[in-house]
């Protein structure tokens, strides 16, 4: 309860500047929403509620993870209604089956929706339909319509519903109560959020982005017609709860049906083509062969008789082809301990009457390599190399437990030949330093430095990465670089109060150069108002000693 009203009132104290920034009177009925929020302000919500959520550990942090969904994210939405709109996509540990949007683009999925879903098309068909709530401005409208309510406090209790819902059924009577009184506040904007004809829309739209980046348009339908069926199935169960995506996302019979109408008439102006993807899986092609343009006037290109043009729509993606590898790593990251995943992996062995399969069985190793068997991990991750080279779940994974196990020439040798190969992959990188702040040393401080240094600036919002080249300045001897890549990490991760106090410790340092002081003077400036405004409301950090 405590952890659920703080987050409430974090949330309503930074909403409180809007409330100063709007006039006494709110709009008319029938202006646009969007005059309401700009989209800087939109994303600073947004922003604002990703902070929280990591505070209480609520987002699940990896960095392969969160480039492959962030990719498939970003393929779905380059073919939305709003191209150039800007999506944050991220994952939640919790198991339940559940994804949303809220304002500024962000879309979270909870691990348990992938662990369902049987393909990646499943997956990115609920992320399809989140976009098209964010492209229709389901939210927005919203917004608009509440404009009688106190919007400030419409949205600061975005942050606390969102902490509500992870918390699934093991919430105490206590905090189920502040939950539902913190619900209260936001019964119009979800009555709006989830009405039937904003749903229809997200369908309509959302199967539409699904065909335009190549994947099966009737995965929706056939991913809430088996949700659908195993809910039926366990009515009788008195203990039974619908998972909260289908509270929030109600299935029936004429929405299902509807759907696989839709998909119908998606596939009759597509074909499909299916190829091998190097490292193991497939990659699913789609085009609509009524797009191949011929003119009637000859070719330059000596080799093709024709000018043909070929659209970019053509090729559009598809399944990435690492679901399953992807699936598996989830599994054992969203697990309580690495022996509770090692025991799930077990089951499934059991259940099936069969071998796991070779992701599963990554998965596996992943799970000794947590309970800290590097030796065992890099048996197994080596043997499945052999059969599916270039795997970069498996190289990465086979890295770390090369390192973990005492090999450190040989686990480096092969991060460094990854860097040359991906020379700005962030999961490569993160994963590279990660295992040269774990061996420990200025040396292999220096050279973790020398890793994350291209990811800097790009990397102001990423927690992960502030953290680790925080601990890299730190091996280093670069007490000043170290103490600001603390205080933003800090920071992002939903503590302003503690990161003020260590930027302002770090000012008292005689040895700041003029950039270094300038640099802090400025996160000072923007973090102090917000901790004011925290301070203000009663809302003080825990950790934080008083003085």
């Amino acid at each position: 309860m405590r952890r659920l009203l703080l987050c409430t009132a974090l949330t309503l104290a930074l909403a409180a500047p809007l409330a100063s920034s709007q006039d006494s009177s709110l709009p008319d009925i029938g202006s646009s929403a969007g005059e309401l929020l700009t989209p800087a302000r939109q994303a600073e919500y947004g922003s604002m509620m990703l902070r929280e959520l990591r505070n209480y550990g609520y987002l699940l942090e990896d960095p392969l993870l969160n480039d492959w969904l962030q990719g498939i994210g970003n393929r779905l939405g380059a073919d939305s209604d709003l191209p150039r709109q800007s999506y944050t996509f991220f994952l939640m540990k919790d198991r339940q089956i559940n994804a949303f949007a809220t304002l500024g683009g962000y879309i979270g999925m909870n691990a348990g929706l992938i662990l369902t879903a049987e393909r990646e098309d499943e997956m990115a068909a609920v992320l399809s339909h989140e976009i098209a709530h964010v492209t229709q401005q389901h939210v927005l409208r919203g917004v608009e319509r509440a404009q009688r309510d106190q919007i400030p406090i419409l949205l600061g209790m975005l942050g606390a519903i969102l902490v509500a819902q992870s918390a699934g059924g093991t919430s105490s009577g206590d905090a189920s109560q502040a939950a539902i009184a913190s619900a209260m506040g936001l019964m119009a904007q979800r009555q709006i959020d989830y009405t039937r004809s904003n749903e229809s829309e997200a369908d309509r739209v959302g199967i539409r982005t699904l065909a335009r980046a190549g994947y099966d348009a009737d995965a929706m339908a056939g991913f809430f017609a088996r949700m659908s069926q195993a809910m039926r199935g366990n009515r009788s169960n008195e203990y039974y709860e619908v998972p909260d995506y289908l509270r929030t996302h109600p299935v029936t019979t004429t929405r299902i049906s509807e759907a696989q109408q839709r998909a119908e008439q998606m596939r009759k102006d597509h074909v499909t083509l299916i190829t091998r993807v190097p490292g193991g899986g497939e990659r699913i092609e789609s085009f609509n062969p009524n797009a191949i343009v011929v003119p009637e006037t000859a070719s330059d290109n000596p080799l093709m008789p024709l000018n043909v043009r070929l659209p970019s729509e053509m090729f559009s993606g598809g399944a990435s082809g690492q679901f399953d590898w992807a699936r598996e790593r989830l599994r054992v990251l969203s697990a309580t301990t690495p022996q509770a995943a090692a025991r799930e992996y077990e089951s499934l062995r059991r259940e099936s009457g069969k071998p796991l399969n070779d992701a599963q069985n990554y998965g596996l190793a992943l799970a000794h390599l947590q309970g800290g068997n590097g030796s065992a991990a890099v048996t197994e991750l080596a043997a499945l190399l052999d059969k599916h080279p270039g795997n970069l779940w498996l190289e990465l994974a086979l890295g770390e437990a090369e390192s973990r196990s005492g090999r450190t020439v040989a686990a480096n040798q092969r991060f460094a030949a990854l860097l040359q190969r991906m020379p700005n992959n962030r999961a490569v990188a993160l994963t590279f330093a990660k295992v040269l702040n774990e061996q420990g040393g200025p040396e292999s401080g220096r050279h973790a430095q020398a890793v994350l240094r291209p990811l800097l600036g790009r990397s102001g919002d990423d927690p992960v990465f502030q953290q680790s080249f925080a601990r890299a300045n730190e091996l280093a001897g670069d007490q000043v670089r170290a103490g600001e890549a603390y205080a933003e990490a800090a920071f992002l991760n939903g503590r302003p109060e503690q990161a003020l106090i260590q930027l302002q410790n770090l000012k008292k340092r005689d040895d700041l150069d003029y950039y270094a002081r300038a640099r802090i003077d400025a996160r000072i400036a923007f973090i102090t108002p917000q901790v004011l405004e925290l301070r203000r409301q009663g809302v003080r950090d825990p950790d934080v000693r008083r003085r």
